[in-house]
């Protein structure tokens, strides 16, 4: 698993150049479909690991904790809330070519 916490990924939106995101692929549209598969599996890879945070806190029914618990829940949602979102991860990864993709049509093509 990437560890998302030490990514460079600007947390607000930035302005790209489509020619620069077209480059690798060729197609615009490639690159976005690429991109955004590569969010979905940073979203729910950070969803994940979010659940597990928190189930911890959901075994424990004592109303004298519960104040402490919930001060501790409220953090780590407030951590996860100031990550960049999944979009500008997978961006700031295409961009930088750290992400792994094929087109198996394009394979199939090649072999016949």
């Amino acid at each position: 698993m990437v560890d998302y916490k030490k990514a460079k990924a600007p947390t607000n939106t930035v302005t790209r150049d489509i020619v620069d995101l077209a480059e690798e692929t060729g197609n615009i549209y490639e690159s976005v479909a690429i991109i955004s598969k590569r969010a979905n599996q940073i979203g729910a890879d950070i969803k994940d690991e979010l659940s597990k945070k928190l189930a911890e806190f959901s075994a424990y029914n004592d109303s004298l904790d519960e104040v402490f618990e919930n001060r501790e829940q409220i953090e780590i949602s407030r951590y996860y809330e100031k990550l960049p979102k999944p979009s500008l991860l997978a961006t700031e990864e295409f961009v930088d070519g750290k992400v792994y993709y094929r087109d198996p049509s394009k394979e199939q093509a090649d072999q016949i």
